[in-house]
């Protein structure tokens, strides 16, 4: 017998509290049978999030026809293409045909993860490009620059101090 194995065999399971929730055979047999999808959402912790994926998938399985969680098996890239192209034509908002995608792609994730499926038909299926809003604030011109500079009027402390301050602001 290795050290490691005899360490293990001294160990003892931990007892039981009787404040601690312990769960039923018929509910662990219950537990074992939930289908991946339902588990998905169950583990999603924030509900705003888990309100917009559920609508998002919802909105698919429409779009697809699917009714039944063994179909999700049967979609193809070809599906979500389609989708995220009727989405685009009733003009939603790049970030929100995102969420929506980024919804339908976590959960096919999770089914890979879990052997429920082969693929994620998500994957690789291009999506709006993202507005950084980098670059939107007009920039000042050398001339509005150097007018901001020299509006500190004098050379005490004060306006040296200013002039400072300004000046790094503006190399920001």
């Amino acid at each position: 017998m290795n050290a490691s194995y005899k360490g293990h065999q001294s160990q003892v399971p931990a007892k039981r509290s009787a404040d601690v929730p312990v769960l039923t055979a018929a509910e662990f047999r219950d537990l074992k049978d939930v289908p991946p999808e339902s588990e998905w959402f169950a583990d999603i912790d924030n509900p705003g999030t888990r309100r917009m994926y559920r609508s998002a998938i919802g909105e698919f399985m429409a779009f697809t026809g699917i009714t039944d969680a063994a179909q999700f098996r049967d979609v193809a890239r070809s599906h979500v293409i389609a989708w995220r192209k009727t989405l685009i034509r009733r003009q939603l908002a790049g970030p929100t045909i995102r969420a929506k995608l980024a919804a339908l792609s976590s959960l096919f994730e999770y089914l890979c993860e879990r052997n429920a499926i082969t693929h994620n038909p998500v994957k690789g299926v291009s999506r709006p490009k993202v507005e950084s809003g980098e670059g939107k604030t007009p920039a000042l011109s050398d001339a509005q620059v150097r007018a901001i500079l020299n509006a500190p009027k004098g050379n005490g402390l004060k306006a040296k101090r200013d002039r400072a301050i300004l000046s790094v602001s503006a190399a920001i």
